[in-house]
């Protein structure tokens, strides 16, 4: 089987890439910290975060793309992931391929999210042209909204869905879906560049 060159996604202010083993340690310590982890079921023992490191990296390793380790442009400091993914369960949308993200919480605020989503939606749609993009969260995590929404990324409230990896009665179970589709985006994409 030949062998996949992982992708390398180059912004503004941030860089897209495979991860390092150097990156686990941030990695842990962003998904041990509560504000961080608020909308996920609990923060991460550093074992359970670095498998899902691991899995996360050995997906791009396997594809060429996913959930990119991010660094800052000119400092090499890890702050996090951005990238899409196959949806990894099963529900009225899938299968599927979702945009998502997770920072450590001292860059939050900056814009870094919504640069690296951008990016990773020209990726996915024109490089791999994917017809449809997701995203999805828990009903009170209005910050990643407003992200999609930033995005072009629309929702229809009668999608909501109960998210099958959480217990019936568990408070985040319910989440709300964003969609956006490869002409939706393109039309978008022309409207603030004059071009594609």
């Amino acid at each position: 089987m030949p062998s996949i060159t992982p992708v390398v996604i180059k912004t503004k202010r941030l860089l897209l890439r495979p991860w390092k083993e150097s990156d686990f340690k941030p990695f842990a310590e962003l998904n041990a910290d509560p504000r961080v982890m608020e909308f996920f079921p609990s923060t991460l023992s550093r074992e359970k975060s670095d498998e899902l490191g691991q899995r996360i990296s050995s997906m791009i390793e396997e594809q060429g793309w996913g959930f990119w380790a991010v660094e800052l442009t000119g400092t090499a400091q890890f702050i996090g992931m951005i990238g899409i993914n196959q949806v990894p369960f099963t529900s009225h949308f899938t299968p599927a391929v979702e945009i998502g993200w997770r920072l450590a919480y001292d860059f939050w605020g900056k814009g870094y999210a919504l640069e690296g989503a951008k990016a990773s939606l020209e990726y996915g749609f024109q490089t791999l042209l994917l017809d449809e993009i997701v995203s999805f969260t828990t009903l009170s995590n209005l910050r990643s909204q407003r992200v999609m929404q930033n995005l072009g990324m629309h929702c229809r409230r009668e999608e909501d869905f109960e998210h099958p990896k959480l217990e019936e009665g568990h408070p985040l179970r319910r989440h709300v879906l964003y969609r956006l589709r490869r002409q939706e985006w393109i039309t978008c994409s022309r409207e603030f560049s004059g071009s594609i």
